[in-house]
């Protein structure tokens, strides 16, 4: 199972897509663990506000590689590196884009593990 959602950046719609492929397709693009980072980023960005997140350019290239790896998953047109896909726009927020990669990152997992769970019900019959 996957979920797509769309998001804007610089005035256009962004489509990402989450499924189970995505930690193996992140590990095997950026050799990371897209839980830990995912997890990281979330810690850093904070409740959001500029002021108070710790995000270094570690942390910003890791939301670059989360980000373009579920949109180049979400639509085969996207280029082939994050810098390429980058150049499609102008400067944009992470504190915008993130927490809604986040959600649809933490949707995902939730819908994995009740289909998990629905499985070993049905199973078990």
């Amino acid at each position: 199972m996957s979920i797509v959602k769309k998001i804007e950046i610089d005035g256009k719609e962004v489509a990402f897509k989450a499924s189970a492929a995505i930690p193996r397709i992140y590990r095997l693009k950026f050799q990371r663990d897209i839980y830990k980072d995912l997890s990281s980023l979330e810690k850093a960005i904070g409740d959001g506000d500029v002021s108070n997140s710790n995000l270094d350019s570690f942390s910003l290239e890791m939301f670059e590689n989360i980000a373009f790896i579920m949109a180049k998953h979400a639509d085969a047109n996207v280029p082939d590196t994050p810098e390429e896909w980058l150049d499609d726009f102008n400067t944009f927020s992470i504190y915008q884009v993130l927490p809604q990669i986040i959600e649809l990152w933490g949707l995902n997992v939730k819908t994995e593990v009740e289909a998990k769970k629905n499985f070993a019900q049905l199973s078990a019959k």
